[in-house]
């Protein structure tokens, strides 16, 4: 596998059940990533550090995942000009704090927001792979391959 390009942060290592999933289906296509444990409210300085070498390390996007009060994705996109795909997990109110948190970012600070849970990590992954396919012959045709699969029951690129 390739060195990293998609960097994968969660507020909490009990996030990890959760965003595994988007791990597992950057390297299903061949994709390098990093995941980090960095919370927005108890490691903010570290969450800076990390976030300010991203675009300098080569680094192409940022999946963030984040419960509660999910301030980590606002926050990751609000120090990168990196597309930041943020992940609401399940918590208090069955995840809709979290999605409704990640979902109203105030205008000039763009947040993707996607579905609470396994889900929402696959798909923040597969967002990911469709804007990394506009520039790679290579991953384009794997995630052309991955749809056609999903009709057949199949969701996993071939390798090549």
């Amino acid at each position: 596998m390739d060195k990293p390009v998609i960097g994968i942060v969660m507020g909490s290592q009990s996030d990890w059940s959760t965003m595994k999933h988007a791990a597992e289906t950057l390297k299903s296509f061949g994709i390098g990533s990093e995941a980090k444990v960095l919370s927005a409210h108890r490691q903010s300085d570290r969450l800076h550090a990390w976030i300010a070498e991203l675009e300098g390390r080569g680094f192409k996007a940022v999946i963030a995942g984040a419960g509660m009060a999910a301030a980590l994705p606002g926050v990751v996109a609000a120090q990168t000009r990196l597309p930041v795909m943020g992940v609401p997990m399940e918590s208090k109110l069955d995840g809709l704090d979290s999605l409704l948190s990640i979902a109203q970012m105030p205008a000039g600070i763009p947040v993707g927001a996607f579905a609470i849970g396994r889900a929402g990590a696959i798909n923040a992954a597969l967002m990911t792979v469709a804007i990394l396919a506009l520039s790679d012959p290579a991953i384009a045709a794997k995630l052309v391959d991955y749809r056609a699969n999903q009709a057949n029951g199949s969701e996993t690129p071939r390798d090549e």
